[in-house]
C-alpha cells in the first residue's frame, strides 16, 4: 500500500466513518493580513487543484474500535503550510476534543507556516501549541502520524508535541525545510529512519499497518486500569537465597528470566514508545503501555539487564509523567547493574537524567508498582523503584552499590567482594526486614490449589 498523497486519503488509510467538522475560517480575506499581492487569487488555485478550501480537513473518525478527533493535513493546499485559516480549523477541533473527551490524531503532511500571512502565520504555532496544551491538561491524549514532508512548525508544533509520534516510511521529517538547509546537510538527517533513531519518533509504520498500530495506541491511551497494578509473579528461582554471594550469583546467571518474560506474562498485547526526545534512545530499557487481561491498560517501565543509559532514564520518566497524565497505572520491572558510568554517559547527563526519573515517580498521582527482577545495582536501579510498592523476586538483590565496587571503594582486595556481598544485606529477606522492599514474590499458584 502506497503513501497517501492527499488529506482525505490519509484518512481513508485509518478510518471508514470519518464525519467533518463544519469548516471554521481565518479572519482574512482578499489578499490577507499582510496585504500579500495576487494571495487571493493564489488560495482559488490552491483550492481548484486540491478541492479544499484550506491546508488542513478536520473531524472524527473510528480508528480500531476508538472514536479520535481526526486533523489531516493537504499538501496539495500550498504544501500544508499553516496560515490563520488552519489555525482557526485546528484550535475548534482541539475544542471539539475537550468538549467530547475524544483523543486528537493528527496525519502531518506540511511545510511550515504561510508566508504570505507573514508574522500572522507564524504565530498561529503559539496557538496551536496553547490549544495542544489544554488538550494535555484535559487528560486526553495526542498522536501523530508524519506523512511526507512533515517540515517546520508543523513538526515542532503538532508532530513532535504530540505523546505518541508515529511516522510512514520514507517521511522527511526536520525543522528545516529541503529548500532551506545548509547545502552540505546530510540528507539522511532528515527522515523519519533518523527521527526514530535519536529518540523524537515512536515508530516507522509501513502504511499498510497504520491502522492496526493507530487503532491499538488509540485504544490503549484510553482504557485506563483502575488501582495499582498487582506485582508479577516470579518467573525463576523460589527459593530464598542463603548469602549474599549467592543472591549476587543468582541475579547474574544469563538464564534468569528477564524483563520480555515478566511483560509477557503480564499483559495480552503491548504498544512501545521509543526515545527520550532528547537525541537519545537505550535498548537496555523497554517502555510503553499494554493491555491486562481484563481489558484495561498499564503503562510499563522495565530495565533489561543491562546498565541503564541517560536515554532510558529520560524514557522512563516520560512514561511516567505521560502514564500520570492520562491516569493510567504503572509497572516498574528493576534489573539493572547500575546506570552507565562511561565517559558518554557522564556527557548525556547521566546525573539530570536519574534525577528527572526519581522526581517523575515522586510525583505520581496514579498508583506505581515496581519489581526487582534481577540486579539491582544503586541508584540507577532505585530511580525505578516505587516508594512503599516496591517487590522483589527470589532470584533478586537490590545494593546501595555492586559488592565488586564497595570493596574497591573500602580499599579491599578483589577476592573480598564475596564476604562484601554477605555484609551489604542484600538478599531479597533482607530488604524485607530492612523496610525497602514489601515483600517477596512467590510462583504463581498451581491451578486448583486454591492459593
Amino acid at each position: 500500500m502506497t503513501a497517501p498523497a492527499s488529506a482525505r486519503e490519509a484518512l481513508a488509510l485509518v478510518t471508514e466513518d470519518f464525519t467533518e467538522l463544519p469548516a471554521v475560517e481565518g479572519p482574512s480575506a482578499g489578499d490577507g493580513p499582510i496585504g500579500w499581492p495576487g494571495y487571493d487569487r493564489t488560495r482559488a488555485a490552491a483550492a481548484a487543484r486540491s478541492g479544499e478550501s484550506e491546508s488542513v480537513v478536520c473531524g472524527t473518525g473510528t480508528v480500531g474500535g476508538t472514536r479520535t478527533v481526526l486533523v489531516s493535513f493537504e499538501f496539495g493546499f500550498l504544501g500544508g503550510s499553516i496560515g490563520e485559516g488552519a489555525g482557526a480549523r485546528v484550535a475548534a477541533a482541539h475544542a471539539h476534543a475537550r468538549t467530547h473527551r475524544l483523543p486528537v490524531t493528527v496525519l502531518l503532511a506540511t511545510g511550515g507556516s504561510r508566508m504570505h500571512e507573514g508574522m500572522r502565520a507564524l504565530v498561529q504555532l503559539q496557538r496551536l501549541a496553547g490549544e495542544s496544551a489544554r488538550t494535555r491538561a484535559a487528560g486526553l491524549p495526542q498522536l501523530a502520524v508524519l506523512r511526507d514532508p512533515t517540515t517546520g512548525g508543523g513538526w515542532a508544533t503538532l508532530g513532535a508535541g504530540s505523546d505518541v509520534v508515529l511516522a510512514l516510511p520514507d517521511a522527511q521529517v526536520g525543522f528545516a525545510g529541503s529548500r532551506v538547509r545548509p547545502p552540505d546537510a546530510d540528507p539522511a538527517a532528515y527522515t523519519a529512519a533518523s527521527q526514530l533513531a535519536h529518540g523524537h519518533v515512536d515508530s516507522v509504520v509501513p502504511a499498510g499497518e497504520l491502522r492496526g498500530v493507530l487503532g491499538r495506541w488509540l485504544s490503549l491511551l484510553t482504557r485506563p486500569a483502575r488501582g495499582p497494578v498487582p506485582p508479577p509473579y516470579a518467573l525463576g528461582a523460589t527459593a530464598p537465597a542463603t548469602s549474599g554471594r549467592e543472591a549476587v550469583a543468582r541475579a547474574r546467571r544469563p538464564e534468569r528470566p528477564r524483563a520480555d518474560r515478566y511483560l509477557a506474562e503480564v499483559f495480552t498485547e503491548r504498544a512501545e514508545l521509543s526515545g527520550d526526545r532528547a537525541g537519545g534512545t537505550d535498548p537496555g530499557t523497554r517502555c510503553g503501555f499494554g493491555r491486562l487481561p481484563d481489558g484495561r491498560t498499564a503503562a510499563y517501565a522495565a530495565q533489561c539487564g543491562t546498565a541503564t543509559r541517560p536515554a532510558g532514564f529520560r524514557t522512563a520518566a516520560r512514561l511516567v509523567r505521560l502514564a500520570d497524565r492520562l491516569g493510567v497505572p504503572v509497572l516498574t520491572l528493576i534489573d539493572t547493574p547500575g546506570a552507565a558510568n562511561d565517559a558518554e554517559a557522564e556527557r548525556a547527563g547521566a546525573g539530570p537524567a536519574i534525577a528527572e526519573l526519581f522526581g517523575a515517580v515522586a510525583e505520581a498521582r496514579v498508583p506505581v508498582t515496581a519489581l526487582l527482577v534481577g540486579e539491582g545495582g544503586s541508584g540507577g536501579a532505585l530511580a525505578l523503584a516505587a516508594p512503599g510498592n516496591t517487590w522483589a523476586t527470589p532470584d533478586s538483590y537490590f545494593s546501595v552499590i555492586a559488592p565488586e565496587l564497595a570493596a574497591a571503594i573500602l580499599k579491599r582486595p578483589p577476592e573480598e567482594a564475596a564476604e562484601t556481598a554477605d555484609r551489604l544485606r542484600l538478599r531479597p529477606q533482607d530488604l524485607v526486614a530492612l523496610g525497602v522492599v514489601r515483600g517477596v514474590v512467590g510462583a504463581r499458584p498451581a491451578a486448583g490449589s486454591g492459593g
